[in-house]
């Protein structure tokens, strides 16, 4: 039995393989046999090239005729061209019949060409043949028609006030696709956008740039920026905004300096305005100007300076949007004022520079002074012992009861210190020199008995009453006293 499988089973493997076979045949006999171009863009007033092409592997197919049939993205489909190998070509469609033409004479490879493009002409373009035996075949292209923008921007001229106002206007006029606009500004506004489809497919987008306008926005820049898929680069403007306001006016030129005599003396009005002032006036405060006084347009010049222009100036520039006004009181002085003229500034810098220069030179030489006291010629850090009075026993000290070891009964040279085997405090032989060591470098200091037995502090003395103090005790005495017998 398992032989009899083994051999039916390369028949079984020849049948599939043939099925496999049948069914790639018919796959690629049902494959697409026309060869277009998925997709073209093209732009208004152009001219684009449909390309169409039949493939035939066989050679088996027969090509009837070939046509072209329009689709626009909202309207019925529409014969264009038609190419017939005995009738020839027929343009049936008005609207294209002057525009398309066969670039080839061939119904293998049908190509068309459009010129004067319109923005209406964008859809869906069908290369379809006619063939015998197995019928139409076709293949269709996507016409993308694209248009640049007409790009612009402009400043709007606005009055200064406390409302927010469009100052700057920005508009991609019939772009396709639709353009996008950005805004780069320093003067704290924003921007509002919209947009408008046209009958023929583009779009305008339009965007207003907006801000509370005061006199200082006057003349500043504001940039739109454009960008949009059939530019290379962004289309940027700079756009300088217009404020009106009013005038500010200010004097200048008096230096109090106004003597009699003086020839040369002069007042400028100075006046800030969008538009500029219509008109500047020269007045005084107790009427008309002076005989000694000229004014040309802002300047008004003294000719002589006497006492009729000890007075008050008063100057007024006017414009559409009003009127402003500024004054100034001239004091005439008998003599020409002394002006000391003041060091340059060059000096003055210098003075500030060498004087931080010196501080600092005294702060570094002040702070290694101290750092170096600090460090070895300052006092002790230590607190020093207390004071040791002269004839004290220092060998009393934290002596243990008992008899005397060798090491106890040894004299201790000066300065030596003694370690109790009881673990006490070790005791210092302070006589001689050690004495004044242990009193922090200084003298011992001498009890009432010493400082009488002195021929220099005999006064010092207490009277002849007093009872003579005891006796220093040497190593190795008691202090017991002796016994007493009754």
């Amino acid at each position: 039995m398992a032989r009899d499988y083994a051999a039916r089973c390369p028949v079984w493997i020849a049948y599939v393989v043939a099925a496999a076979a049948i069914l790639l045949v018919a796959k690629g006999a049902g494959a697409q046999k026309v060869r277009v171009e998925e997709e073209v863009e093209a732009y208004p007033t152009g001219t684009v090239d449909l390309r169409c092409q039949f493939i035939d592997g066989g050679g088996r197919t027969k090509l009837t005729q070939v046509s072209w049939i329009w689709e626009p993205s909202d309207g019925q489909r529409d014969n264009i061209a038609v190419y017939h190998p005995i009738y020839g070509q027929s343009f049936p469609n008005l609207g294209f019949k002057d525009r398309v033409v066969f670039l080839h004479n061939s119904l293998e490879n049908p190509s068309i060409r459009i010129s004067g493009l319109k923005m209406s002409d964008a859809g869906r373009y069908t290369c379809e043949y006619a063939t015998y035996p197995s019928g139409n075949e076709q293949g269709t292209t996507t016409l993308v028609m694209l248009a640049k923008p007409k790009n612009s921007a402009k400043a709007v001229t606005v009055q200064a006030g406390n409302r927010s106002a469009v100052v700057a206007q920005c508009e991609a006029a019939e772009g396709k696709p639709a353009a996008t606009i950005k805004w780069l500004a320093a003067v704290g506004g924003n921007h509002t956008t919209s947009s408008a489809n046209g009958p023929d497919g583009t779009v305008t987008v339009r965007s207003e740039y907006r801000l509370v306008p005061t006199p200082a926005d006057n003349g500043r820049d504001v940039t739109c920026m454009v960008d949009q898929r059939t530019q290379e680069r962004p289309w940027v403007y700079h756009v300088t905004l217009s404020v009106e306001y009013p005038p500010s006016v200010s004097i200048v030129g008096y230096d109090n300096n106004w003597y009699i005599g003086r020839s040369d003396a002069a007042l400028l009005c100075l006046a800030t305005a969008n538009p500029e002032p219509t008109s500047v006036t020269w007045t005084t405060a107790s009427g008309p100007l002076p005989d000694t006084v000229a004014v040309d347009g802002n300047k008004l010049s003294v000719r002589k300076v006497d006492d009729a222009v000890n007075t008050t100036f008063i100057c007024e520039a006017k414009n559409k949007h009003g009127a402003s006004r500024q004054q100034i009181t001239t004091v005439v002085i008998e003599e020409k004022r002394k002006i000391t003229p003041g060091p340059p500034t060059s000096a003055v810098i210098g003075g500030i520079l060498g004087s931080l220069v010196l501080l600092a030179i005294v702060g570094a030489v002040i702070f290694f002074v101290r750092k170096r006291h600090q460090d070895g010629g300052g006092p002790p850090k230590h607190k020093p012992p207390p004071p040791v009075k002269a004839g004290s026993s220092t060998e009393m000290l934290n002596k243990p009861s008992g008899p005397p070891s060798a090491t106890e009964t040894a004299p201790l040279s000066p300065g030596e210190v003694y370690y109790e085997p009881t673990g006490r405090e070790p005791v210092t032989n302070l006589d001689d020199e050690a004495t004044g060591a242990l009193n922090g470098g200084a003298p011992p200091v001498l009890d009432d008995l010493a400082r009488c037995e002195l021929k220099d502090h005999a006064n010092d003395c207490d009277p002849p009453g007093r009872e003579p103090p005891p006796a220093n005790i040497s190593r190795g005495e008691s202090f017991v006293s002796p016994a007493m017998y009754v």
